[in-house]
């Protein structure tokens, strides 16, 4: 997510309104485009990247940005769309500029842009059948591709020579990485194993850490991760510990560190300056300081959206008639871009990405 080297990076009137002079009109939708306070206002802009009309969302899952500030978006896909894309690129207007990506439907999940030498690449983790992590250039061309790390004695016989659309502690479900200050990455088999796994640059399983637990190094569902290098602080291990509802922290080694907790459901982390992003799969996004304290909190939908799973499930993701503007209902993942704007991916049915625009 971290950029220049690292990623990533989304009214009615009233009949009074109608009579108002024009000026009036205008500075009253305005106001109702810009969310947060303070410091942290933007401008909401929710759908913004459009695709063209041979090509559907199909469950938005993850974003990133280039050096170029060109935005990427990997969506869940429809496995029996074979011949469906699952990732989209967009410059910084929202404009199209290409896709790829057809091998991942069905299991489109994790995206992420990492700078190597001078040259970008595009990482990849994909989950259900799929059960992958590949490296390709930025035109979607394949440099490698892994399967699961049955050498680390955590996964069922057959699992990455016979990938199946099996969920279980024993299978691989890779979601999200974080790329090493010395070379190499981390994966988080945020719905299989529970493992953070530990890989060298050429894409080569080293070691791990984690496994199931309620904390203090271990996870319920680590589905995202990040490494920290903000000023102020040693460089730490974060992971997004969702059905924990916490972070945890770890040094570069592995080693436990701390947990702050109080979010619904962190998926995901970004960093950028002194801020930390936190997308939340409960309604909201957050910005935290290098002390990891909340200072603004974006697009709060939190109530409505309990109070709807309480009634029988989350089911304001399936219905578009019900979003609100400059409300959030799953944020799944969100990023910086290179000017400190947000984007923001949501877990809905017919895909969301926002921009949200400093202001």
């Amino acid at each position: 997510m971290s950029l220049p080297l690292n990623r990533r990076t989304f009214l009615t009137s009233s009949a009074v309104a109608l009579t108002a002079p024009a000026i009036l009109t205008s500075k009253r939708t305005e106001a109702q485009e810009v969310i947060g306070a303070g410091d942290f206002k933007f401008r909401c802009q929710h759908l913004f990247p459009q695709l063209p009309d041979r090509f559907s969302w199909q469950t938005t899952h993850n974003v990133a940005v280039d050096p170029d500030n060109n935005l990427y978006v990997i969506h869940e896909g429809k496995a029996n769309l074979t011949d469906h894309p699952s990732i989209f690129v967009f410059d910084s207007e929202g404009k199209f500029i290409r896709a790829f990506g057809h091998q991942f439907q069905g299991g489109g999940h994790g995206l992420e842009v990492n700078v190597e030498e001078g040259t970008p690449y595009l990482y990849v983790a994909a989950y259900q059948q799929v059960k992958s992590i590949a490296k390709l250039t930025l035109d979607g061309e394949i440099v490698w591709q892994q399967y699961a790390p049955t050498q680390s004695g955590h996964y069922a016989s057959g699992e990455a020579s016979n990938p199946r659309k099996i969920w279980g502690r024993d299978r691989f479900m890779p979601t999200n990485f974080a790329f090493l200050p010395e070379g190499g990455f981390l994966l988080a088999d945020g719905y299989g194993s529970y493992y953070i796994h530990r890989y060298d640059a050429d894409g080569n399983w080293l070691s791990c850490f984690g496994g199931v637990g309620t904390g203090q190094g271990s996870f319920n569902l680590p589905h995202g991760l990040w490494i920290d290098s903000r000023a102020g602080g040693d460089s730490e291990i974060v992971v997004a510990d969702r059905a924990n509802n916490q972070l945890q922290f770890f040094s570069l080694e592995g080693e436990y560190r701390k947990t702050v907790d109080g979010f619904g459901l962190p998926a995901n982390i970004d960093t950028r300056d002194d801020l930390m992003l936190v997308p939340e799969l409960v309604a909201r996004v957050s910005l935290l300081d290098r002390n990891h304290n909340t200072v603004a909190t974006i697009g709060d939908d939190r109530d409505r959206v309990l109070a709807d799973k309480e009634a029988g499930g989350f089911t304001i993701r399936t219905d578009a008639k019900k979003w609100q503007q400059g409300k959030f209902v799953h944020p799944h993942d969100a990023c910086f871009d290179l000017q400190g704007n947000i984007y923001v991916a949501e877990w809905v049915s017919t895909g969301r990405v926002t921009k949200l625009t400093r202001v």
